[in-house]
């Protein structure tokens, strides 16, 4: 059904918080993480560059990687920091 995103659950340490999200397999980790900072944080006026890393393994992803190239699936544990 959704064979262009994958469902991830995104934990954000500043807030202390996770969700479940889908994410679109075509995109960048920069561009995922830029509008994850938009959304989140701009309400109270923060803007921070941040990095996602994969809870399960430690992999840290660059900001250039596509989601499809990496070794995120559906159910896999990401952390924003």
């Amino acid at each position: 059904m959704f064979e262009n995103k994958v469902l991830v659950n995104l934990y954000i340490l500043s807030l202390g918080l996770d969700f479940e999200i889908y994410i679109p397999v075509n995109e960048k980790i920069g561009n995922i993480s830029k509008l994850i900072n938009n959304t989140m944080f701009d309400a109270i006026d923060f803007e921070k560059n941040f990095t996602i890393l994969n809870v399960d393994d430690g992999t840290y992803y660059k900001k250039n990687q596509l989601i499809r190239n990496t070794n995120i699936k559906n159910g896999t544990k990401l952390l924003l920091v």
